[in-house]
């Protein structure tokens, strides 16, 4: 049975977060490559076509930061946006890779993998699951992976404006009982709309959160 591992906001009142500036910082092909700087790092991976590039220009309120295609797996770098000057959203490439070579997937899985565990500066992993899809074999394998591995993390359903609230609320009950299978403790959980901004308060305020404890423990 896995416990989620995850940072424990200190302070008691709600921490609200108002986004100023979200600038591109730069790609790395490698966990080496990427900023030298101690700025804490949020992390957003998913499998291709999960509306990852949507949700992170939702988030920024800004529709050109992260490059949206039609085709799935199109991010293939580490991509570092500095938030407010203060954190930094990464953007990293998919798993289940669509149409690649058992080469290429070799590599993006080690770039991944590399990057998720050794990079310090990685305070939360979001894991992006699409809810109207039942709970899939290759998100629940790697979510298993994260618990196994002690990194700290949270899911964030996308595309809850393609179904009823209803029907979106059962889907997630029905992923966590799937969980619960496996873990004592679930991770925190989003419920997100790219169209309607649906969440984003609670997933930006959840990172202010973090962030506020990690300035309260310097």
């Amino acid at each position: 049975m896995y416990c989620a591992h995850l940072i424990v906001p200190l302070q008691a009142k709600r921490n609200e977060m108002d986004i100023k500036t979200a600038e591109f910082s730069l790609s790395a092909p490698v966990v080496s490559m990427c900023p030298e700087d101690t700025k804490p790092e949020y992390a957003f991976i998913g499998r291709s076509n999960v509306g990852k590039s949507s949700l992170i220009n939702m988030l920024t309120n800004n529709r050109k930061l992260a490059k949206t295609s039609a085709t799935p797996g199109k991010t293939l770098l580490i991509n570092h946006f500095i938030i407010n000057r203060e954190w930094y959203l990464v953007d990293l490439p998919g798993y289940g890779f669509a149409k690649r070579s058992k080469t290429e997937v070799a590599k993006l899985d080690q770039m991944i993998r590399g990057y998720i565990l050794q990079r310090e500066q990685l305070v939360n992993l979001f894991v992006l699951v699409d809810i109207r899809l039942e709970p899939q074999k290759i998100d629940l394998e790697f979510i298993d992976w994260l618990g196994q591995s002690g990194v700290p993390f949270s899911i964030i359903f996308t595309k809850a404006d393609k179904l009823s609230a209803a029907k979106a609320a059962q889907n997630v009950e029905a992923y966590k009982k799937t969980l619960q299978e496996t873990w004592e403790e679930l991770p925190p959980i989003f419920v997100t709309s790219a169209e309607k901004k649906q969440g984003r308060d609670d997933v930006l305020n959840y990172i202010e959160e973090i962030n506020s404890s990690l300035r309260f423990e310097i």
